[in-house]
């Protein structure tokens, strides 16, 4: 089980509620487990900002989904509800070494009835050194005693303040491994709590200095920008019992998330699940036993009536209906064996490990 606590002598934060958990998405309906990156703050009804190099391991491209609500872990009920990320984009100036332009919007399939945290806009903050500062996550919080998975805040003291970045000390609380993405919150000339900046890194042991970047020196090139791009128009989605024969030439095209690939071998391109092969969705399904041999039931959407579907490769037959399958539980595609695997050699250290946080 993926081991996750959440902010170094913090304590819970059941209020903060625009401060969500960025997970891998999952593809199956059963049997999968979560798999928690980082923490992200919504910014826009259905806008997240995150640290980019929580998009390291699967890259802008990877399927990725959020979790709004106080308690992810442990796992099998989880305290709140889910969104696919539709689009993920780093900040072109992002470096990974130094942490410069650590930064990473996140555009949500939907918008969520959230409040966004404020941007601290030039002018409404005053950042110097000795200002007390709020973080908020779902990291790790170093007591084995701590409930694991849980959204939690923490009282930190800002020390040195960059152009594009400041740093923090204990007060007494810290971020660490998990928190990376997360909010740091100050007060604003007018006394309103505002985001200032994200976590990005800090030393090993989470004791001494955390590293975060400065979200007034994102506003302009990167977050405004983002905020102000038009949706992307809906048209009509290919049916999702003919992906194994109908081609496609965009995202649009490809209803639920699916994304519209080229595959080993084909002249034209289909529309899957990176961690799935091509193949076609057929009925509602609650597990594998009602999708036949060869197929399994795959996630669409994170949550939904319609979010499980029975998924068959291309060059099975479909399984019968579910009233009439077999019962014998029906084998994933070689695509997903091998996602999960890689899956689970590169998050396996993560959760282990901060991303970002220098030795």
């Amino acid at each position: 089980m993926n081991r996750t606590d959440a902010v170094v002598f913090g304590t819970e934060a059941p209020d903060d509620a625009a401060v969500v958990a960025l997970l891998a998405r999952r593809a199956r309906c059963t049997g999968e487990p979560l798999t928690l990156l980082c923490t992200g703050a919504l910014i826009a009804p259905d806008v997240v900002l995150t640290a980019a190099h929580c998009l390291e391991i699967f890259g802008t491209d990877g399927a990725y989904e959020v979790f709004l609500g106080a308690r992810l872990l442990p796992e099998p009920e989880p305290q709140g509800r889910f969104v696919r990320v539709a689009r993920a984009v780093r900040h072109p100036g992002y470096d990974r070494t130094t942490h410069a332009n650590d930064a990473a919007l996140l555009r949500l399939s939907r918008p969520v009835d959230v409040s966004p945290l404020p941007l601290a806009e030039p002018g409404k903050v005053s950042l110097e050194a000795g200002l007390p500062a709020r973080v908020v996550g779902f990291g790790e919080t170093r007591d084995a005693s701590a409930p694991p998975g849980q959204r939690r805040q923490g009282e930190l003291q800002l020390t040195e303040v960059e152009a594009g970045a400041f740093r923090a000390g204990a007060s007494p609380a810290m971020s660490c491994v998990g928190d990376s993405g997360g909010p740091v919150l100050v007060r604003g000339v007018e006394g309103q709590e505002m985001l200032a900046g994200i976590t990005a890194s800090g030393d090993v042991a989470c004791r001494e200095e955390a590293f975060n970047v400065r979200v007034d020196a994102l506003l302009e090139d990167f977050i405004h920008p983002f905020l102000a791009e038009p949706l992307e128009p809906q048209g009509p989605h290919l049916a999702l019992e003919s992906l194994c024969t109908a081609s496609c030439t965009s995202d649009a095209q490809c209803p639920a998330g699916l994304a519209c690939e080229s595959v080993a071998g084909g002249e034209a391109a289909r529309c899957l699940q990176p961690a799935l092969q091509e193949g076609n969705y057929g009925a509602v399904c609650s597990e594998d036993a009602q999708c036949g041999t060869g197929g399994v039931c795959a996630r669409l959407e994170p949550e939904g009536e319609d979010a499980c579907r029975c998924f068959t490769p291309c060059g099975q037959p479909p399984p019968p209906p579910p009233e009439e399958a077999s019962g014998c539980t029906g084998a994933p595609g070689a695509g997903l064996w091998a996602w999960l695997a890689c899956a689970w050699v590169l998050v396996g250290p993560l959760v282990a490990r901060r991303p970002g946080r220098r030795s």
